[in-house]
């Protein structure tokens, strides 16, 4: 990497640093007063969304802006806009509005940085947990600034998975994926919040992620954390408009990539 696009990356990470944590700020602020939102459905009665999602997009989109008017922009509620500097931010202002919405603290902040198709900056930020993950391509993965590593002994028989599906998934596929993680000696867990879970397989707290559909904003940012940590993901289809559709979503520690992307069917 050239030192001047070493520098553009390090300017994009400062503020995506600043973006992720003002904006964690502000949602928490709406997490502690959450009984005077009104919810909203999108695609059904269980995607949800609030007037927190959308005030913590539109700070972080106009920050963005201001300091890199240049750069594309994609966040979840309000679309993609292109940019021309090769460099797109990809933003989940709440991921996991429904956990947020009930008063449970497994919901975050993410916020991705992609140049030219490949994810190159990852920031995810959980208030209730008073935790920053931060990524940089080339810099490492850290945890409230220690680095991240995932431990290469463990595999999907001793340790836990991470998994996530909605109602782009039927219930019977969801059946299967569960039945063959199972079967395959391991055991599972969800919490709502795909970001956050991949933050976690990072962190060496899950070994792995699987969702069968999942959007570039809520999977990017954890992407980048994941590959600086030592794991292994499946690149997301992000060319053109293909951005904005969902697809499948794999990232996991090298001791259960076999095993999972056999279940994966990859």
């Amino acid at each position: 990497m050239s030192d001047k696009n070493q520098n553009h990356l390090q300017q994009r990470l400062a503020l995506a640093e600043e973006l992720a944590r003002a904006g964690g700020e502000a949602a928490l602020g709406w997490f502690h007063r959450r009984e005077s939102l009104v919810i909203e459905t999108k695609h059904d009665l269980q995607d949800v969304v609030s007037k927190a999602d959308r005030e913590v997009e539109q700070m972080i989109a106009a920050r963005v802006r201001e300091r890199f008017p240049d750069d594309g922009f994609l966040g979840e509620e309000y679309g993609l806009q292109r940019g021309s500097s090769g460099f797109t931010w990809v933003v989940d202002p709440i991921d996991g509005t429904s956990p947020f919405l009930n008063g449970m603290p497994n919901w975050c902040v993410s916020v991705a940085v992609l140049q030219d198709a490949v994810p190159v900056i990852g920031v995810i930020n959980a208030p209730c947990f008073q935790e920053s993950y931060v990524a940089a391509l080339g810099q490492g993965a850290t945890l409230n600034g220690r680095r991240l590593q995932v431990d290469p002994t463990r595999t999907l028989q001793n340790h836990v998975t991470g998994f996530g599906a909605n109602s782009y998934v039927s219930p019977e596929a969801v059946g299967e994926i569960v039945a063959s993680l199972l079967a395959a000696g391991g055991n599972f867990i969800r919490i709502g919040s795909g970001a956050l879970m991949l933050a976690w397989v990072a962190a060496g707290r899950v070994v792995g992620y699987y969702e069968p559909y999942m959007h570039a904003w809520d999977c990017l940012a954890g992407y980048c954390l994941v590959k600086e940590a030592g794991g292994w993901y499946h690149p997301f289809n992000i060319e053109g408009d293909r951005i904005t559709k969902g697809a499948k979503v794999l990232a996991v520690a090298p001791g259960a990539e076999a095993d999972l992307r056999k279940i994966a069917g990859l």
